[in-house]
């Protein structure tokens, strides 16, 4: 017979969930995903009470409950503290795992190294690595620790401190670490890819990856999917598709929804939408990921309607959208002006009992405000608890864009007096405001205030909003000689707004010099002929203005079809120029043939434009 009694059935599930606290840290420090055991405190605590009465409240145990709790999303400190304190002389890996589990609480992680150092506990290679995730702003500090100990050479350190470094955009410090490095494996390569990446040098990021390459390191799923984020933040198509089609075609990587997500990410970026769509309906077992991946995608393709259209075959699959894909599609609804769409949307975040955050909230208003529903966007405006600058921001531009450019200043000093730092996205709509009400003066000094008050330097868009409102106000002259004292180059959009007011004022010399340099900037534009054409045809000067047009044929520049959308009953109906493909032509142009018939008959006057 043995001399010691059989554990109960308790102990083996604390075990079972020791174990699945063990898989879960795997699960995140992979691939940093958002995966944690399947229970909680309260069912710990079930288990801790049932051990306590029954006689084994060993210390053994105790390192076992500290385990499986610390992996918990959210857990109880002062239990956490309780259960700790039961357990003598505790070793490294009771501290590692409680460094690890108060790694968002960076004191507390700290003062537990602290308390480990006293006891004259020996840290392991996993301790500062630990440390360095817990508060990287102690990055120096934590290395000259490291050093002290001697594991400034660890491989395991060197990548932690790496990664650190590029969280805290020390990119140079960042690269002097990997240079430093004897053997580089694909954890570090993989460091530095997306140090440059979220220092927006997605281009050196791609030269770090064909480095890796050319040193036969092993490429995985990481390193691909950081690969994929370089090639769709600098707009390089080409290289992606090299890596879609030699890593994941022939399934050189495992292809997951990890990878097709950031597959489908890199082609909506390129702008090459219906490779995405086709990457994305590769992906096994689709989720909310993807999902946003690829509606994101088509809206920045400015291809909304198809956005809408992926969306509800979303909710077809049973998919349940959250705050991302919500606010995507609002951006959709808001720019077709598909008002009865964007209400339904209204109403399904409340279904799926989601809160208005902040990009919520930003999203309806702008919906509302581009549909030309002012209340509305008030009433979601009010309702949010938080506001931050960006609903502010979209209620100032939603009052300016529908005419109430005095209500857009008074909400805009409302927003100083509650001490909201405006951006400079605020001051575009401000900017815009004072142009469409014609306030000059209040828009010059919100203008020369920006720097010396708010501390935003004015971009090439805060100038051509000034030109904009100068050139409204007919003052041509001011609006020309503060393009030229810009401290940088005017691009084509400030020139198209000056432009735009000499058509007003019917300012010909001026325009016609404007507008041969836009056509210089932009050859292949057909705009800047078109409204050159049009300000000829406005003076009378039809020879000249058919001069425009003969150059603009020869050199094979074609004016691109308007297009414009109208929401009926609550369908998006979108019509295109020279195009025949709507269904309902015949009832549209035999409406439009009456009201010429009309209109014949009424005496007046005609503009002839191009």
């Amino acid at each position: 017979m043995p001399d010691y009694e059989p554990a109960p059935p308790w102990t083996n599930l604390l075990l079972h969930f020791a174990a699945v606290s063990r898989k879960s840290h795997l699960h995140r420090t992979s691939r940093g995903a958002n995966y944690y055991p399947p229970y909680d405190a309260s069912q710990l605590r079930q288990i801790h009470s049932v051990l306590l009465t029954s006689g084994f409240a060993h210390s053994s145990l105790s390192r076992l409950l500290l385990l499986c709790c610390v992996s918990l999303r959210s857990f109880p400190t002062a239990y956490v503290l309780s259960i700790f304190r039961q357990i003598p002389r505790p070793g490294i890996s009771i501290y590692n795992a409680l460094i690890r589990g108060f790694r968002f609480d960076t004191s507390t992680s700290v003062s537990f190294y602290v308390m480990m150092r006293k006891q004259d506990v020996f840290p392991n290679k996993h301790t500062f690595p630990l440390l360095l995730k817990s508060d990287s702003r102690m990055s120096f500090q934590i290395f000259s620790e490291a050093i002290k100990l001697g594991f400034e050479f660890d491989h395991f350190f060197r990548n932690s401190l790496l990664a650190s470094f590029a969280n805290l955009g020390f990119l140079k410090y960042a690269r002097q670490v990997f240079d430093e490095m004897l053997n580089k494996d694909i954890v570090a390569y993989t460091a530095l890819m997306d140090c440059y990446i979220k220092n927006s040098q997605p281009l050196e990021a791609m030269e770090i990856f064909l480095e890796m390459r050319r040193s036969g390191s092993p490429v995985d799923e990481v390193a691909i999917v950081s690969s994929l984020c370089a090639a769709g933040a600098s707009g390089y198509l080409q290289f992606g598709r090299c890596i879609h089609g030699f890593y994941i075609e022939p399934r050189r990587v495992p292809y997951d929804v990890y990878v097709g997500s950031a597959l489908v990410d890199m082609y909506s970026k390129c702008g090459s939408c219906d490779e995405a769509l086709k990457a994305f309906l590769d992906i096994p077992n689709r989720n909310i990921v993807s999902w946003s991946a690829l509606l994101s995608g088509y809206v920045q393709c400015h291809r909304f309607q198809d956005a809408i259209f992926l969306f509800q075959n979303m909710l077809l699959e049973k998919s349940k959208p959250n705050e991302a894909v919500l606010a995507t599609i609002l951006t959709a609804c808001a720019q077709l002006g598909a008002l009865a769409q964007g209400m339904w949307i209204h109403k399904c975040i409340g279904l799926h009992n989601l809160k208005i955050n902040s990009i919520l909230g930003t999203a309806l208003i702008d919906m509302y405000a581009k549909c030309g529903c002012v209340r509305e966007a008030k009433l979601v405006f009010d309702e949010m608890h938080i506001k931050d600058v960006y609903p502010w921001t979209a209620l100032i531009f939603g009052l300016a864009m529908n005419g109430d450019a005095t209500g857009s200043l008074n909400l805009f000093q409302q927003m100083l007096r509650n001490g909201v730092k405006p951006n400079e996205v605020t001051f575009i709509a401000v900017l815009s405001a004072c142009s469409h009400g014609g306030y000059v003066s209040e828009g010059q000094h919100i203008f020369a205030s920006m720097e010396s008050d708010h501390g935003v330097k004015p971009t090439a868009d805060h100038y051509g909003c000034i030109v904009d409102l100068l050139g409204r106000a007919g003052k041509l002259r001011e609006a020309l000689k503060l393009i030229r004292d810009m401290p940088m180059a005017p691009n084509s959009g400030i020139w198209g707004s000056l432009f735009g007011s000499c058509m007003i004022h019917k300012d010909l010399e001026l325009g016609k010099v404007i507008g041969n340099h836009m056509i210089e900037l932009q050859p292949e534009n057909s705009g800047a002929y078109t409204l050159l054409a049009n300000l000829y045809s406005k003076n009378g000067r039809w020879k000249a203005a058919s001069e425009i047009r003969r150059e603009m044929k020869e050199s094979g520049v074609w004016k691109i079809p308007g297009c414009s959308w109208i929401d009926l009953n609550g369908l998006v109906h979108e019509f295109a120029a020279t195009e025949n493909s709507y269904l309902a032509n015949n009832r549209v142009y035999g409406v439009l043939n009456n009201l010429t018939t009309h209109m014949m008959q009424v005496p007046f006057s005609v503009e002839i434009l191009l």
